[in-house]
This record gives C-alpha cells, structure tokens and sequence, in this order.
C-alpha cells in the first residue's frame, strides 16, 4: 500500500498535500483499494466554505458510495475536472491524477491536527 511520506492524513482516509496556503485533497490508496472500483465523483461544494470535517462530495464505487469530509476549513476553490469523464483516475493515481479538490484554507493550524504517514499506517494495519 502507498503511503506518502510527504502528505498528511485523515481518519476518514483523505490524504493533504499542503503548499502555502493551498491544501489539496483526495483519497488514500487504501481507500480506493477498499472501495473498489469508482464510477462516479459527486462534488457540488466549488466555491463553497466549509468547516473541517463537514461533507465536501461523493464518490461512488460499484458496490458503495461514501461521504467525502473536508481535511482541514477553507473554500474550495478547485475541483478536478478530469475526473468527471475519467472517475477511476482515483483508483489508477489517487496521489497525482485523482486528486479530488483544491482548499484556500481558512485555519492552516488545523494541518498540524492531521495524521503524518506513520500514524495514518498504523491506523490502516490494525
């Protein structure tokens, strides 16, 4: 399983890749692994505010769909549009390709509060 080092973590499986005071976001290698194969990206919060931890989307694979929970506050400001014709980029690349949005966060404190790839490993072991 692929966990960068250089990103930080969530307990509901997104991954973070801070640059400044932009966040970007998807989800893990572990979570595409568990849901199988995606067919379908539902997020409707572009140019929203929302808080850390509220719901920023949807995915939706064969067998489930799932909530998408924002990582840290801010407004959304990107969202990735490659992914509304190609949603199983997230399966193939879900650290590059299949990054899902992009946050101006509004608190970039909250970073400090995600899970570093060592924990987030032992989180996905157990």
């Amino acid at each position: 399983m692929n966990i960068p080092e250089t990103l930080r973590y969530t307990k509901d499986h997104e991954w973070v890749r801070v640059e400044g005071n932009i966040a970007t976001v998807g989800i893990t290698d572990f979570a595409q692994h568990e849901l199988g194969d995606i067919v379908y990206l539902d997020i409707t919060s572009d140019g929203d505010t929302l808080a850390k931890e509220e719901t920023f989307g949807t995915v939706e694979a064969v067998k489930t769909v799932s909530d998408l929970f924002m990582p840290v506050s801010g407004k959304v400001i990107e969202v990735n549009s490659e992914l509304d014709g190609t949603p199983e980029l997230i399966n193939q690349d879900p650290y590059e390709k299949g990054w899902m949005i992009r946050i101006e966060m509004s608190d970039s404190s909250e970073v400090d509060s995600l899970m570093d790839a060592a924990a987030y490993n032992e989180l996905v072991a157990s």
